[in-house]
């Protein structure tokens, strides 16, 4: 049974990366809002010296069962998606600005072999600010994976890559500033669908690989978001995530294991959601006490202001969407399948912080749509998370198929 309850090194670490978020992130969130492509350099390095890459400060996620020293479950994602809230109720520009191993670690982490996982991983906890990427979005689909055009062929002790990747999140800060890497899908036989998707490990400084463009945003952009161009991109032929054999249904090393990102990271996408909604809702709830506005909690529901209802529903989709998050996470902390409820989590939370800051902007007003104050960001920050990891519609299409038992050629 899940106890909602944090422990009492939870809260204390809530309220120390709170803290961090309040006086290192708040200070320069519209900064970096405005200067879209310059790199919060000093932040980062503080960042990375404070973290080094690890989970708690948005490292990848892990999908196994692990343990704590005292012999208990282990806390390791749900503490993330409580640190992920904080980080990203400061900016969640700057908190996906946070050298890290990323989505690209999240998929060593599902799919790759224990010598990838330590010669890839390891690399976060050492020298100067790393960061990691996924790219999978190309200029021919969206969320239609089985669409890859990205080839990879097999030439003696190497792969090639050629193709193109867009709206690669950190893609430029992986390749270009860092010692990083990203791992790139592609296929290896058209033919056979998404049996023949791979993920390859693709490195800073491979001959071939070129970011083309850093796209101009509506919201977090103090992130990069890169086009990668790969033009016989030669990568070693162990750079290969799971089983290089194309086989009918995909064996769970091949494409299902790379999509076991997913059930990682969307808790965590998620978490970034609900600290841009828990942004606004503060900000509001501070902004209607100074008004003399009281929230009647006890009042009958006929007898409420608008107001009083419009906010209490805020509230009440923000902590549904977290414990959404929270179950999600606590069954990778046992190391039980989530894929169900990683999509459940990220569709609400991202439906609920999109509806939440509008709600914000509404309710303040022109001061709420002007620039003198952040709530106006935190609502173009929010679309995102009803994009990236999976849109709504396909987070509710894979619900739909899980609690249906049907198959994507079933249900499409």
């Amino acid at each position: 049974m899940i106890d909602f309850e944090m422990s009492e090194d939870m809260k204390m670490m809530q309220d120390m990366i709170n803290q961090v978020a309040k006086d290192t992130m708040r200070p320069i969130s519209r900064q970096y809002d405005e200067e879209e492509h310059t790199d919060p350099t000093d932040w980062q390095n503080m960042m990375w010296e404070v973290s080094k890459g690890s989970s708690v400060f948005g490292g990848g996620p892990t999908d196994k069962k692990e343990r704590s020293g005292n012999g208990k479950p282990s806390e390791r994602n749900v503490g993330a998606t409580v640190t992920i809230e904080e980080l990203s109720w400061g900016d969640a520009g700057l908190y996906l600005s946070i050298p890290n191993a990323g989505l690209g670690g999240a998929a060593v982490a599902a799919a790759g072999t224990p010598d990838q996982k330590k010669r890839f991983l390891q690399r976060f906890g050492e020298g100067k600010p790393k960061w990691a990427a996924m790219a999978i979005t190309e200029p021919g689909f969206g969320s239609d994976t089985a669409a890859v055009a990205t080839t990879a062929v097999r030439d003696g002790d190497h792969w090639v890559l050629n193709g193109t990747k867009i709206y690669c999140t950190s893609g430029q800060r992986a390749l270009d500033k860092s010692e990083g890497f990203v791992v790139v899908w592609a296929t290896v036989d058209k033919s056979a669908g998404r049996a023949g998707i791979k993920a390859f490990v693709v490195e800073h400084g491979t001959p071939g690989v070129t970011v083309t463009k850093v796209e101009d945003k509506l919201g977090i952009r103090a992130s990069d978001t890169a086009v990668i161009v790969l033009e016989d991109a030669r990568i070693p032929i162990d750079n290969i995530l799971g089983d290089p054999e194309v086989a009918t249904g995909a064996s769970k090393k091949g494409f299902k294991g790379a999509m076991a990102t997913f059930d990682a990271t969307r808790p965590a996408v998620a978490a970034s959601a609900i600290g841009i909604g828990r942004a606004a809702v503060d900000f509001v709830r501070d902004e209607l006490a100074k008004a003399g506005v009281e929230i009647r909690y006890d009042c009958p529901v006929t007898k409420q202001t608008s107001i009083e209802r419009d906010f209490m529903d805020m509230e009440a989709n923000l902590q549904a969407a977290r414990l959404m998050t929270w179950r999600a996470a606590w069954m990778m902390d046992r190391g039980m399948k989530n894929n169900l409820e990683s999509s459940m989590c990220k569709s609400k939370a991202g439906l609920a912080v999109t509806k939440v800051t509008q709600k914000a902007v509404e309710i303040l007003g022109p001061l709420g749509y002007s620039r003198k104050l952040l709530v106006e960001k935190w609502m173009r920050d929010a679309k995102i998370n009803d994009i990236f990891e999976g849109t709504q519609q396909i987070n509710l299409l894979i619900v739909a198929r899980r609690i249906l038992e049907y198959s994507s050629k079933e249900l499409n």
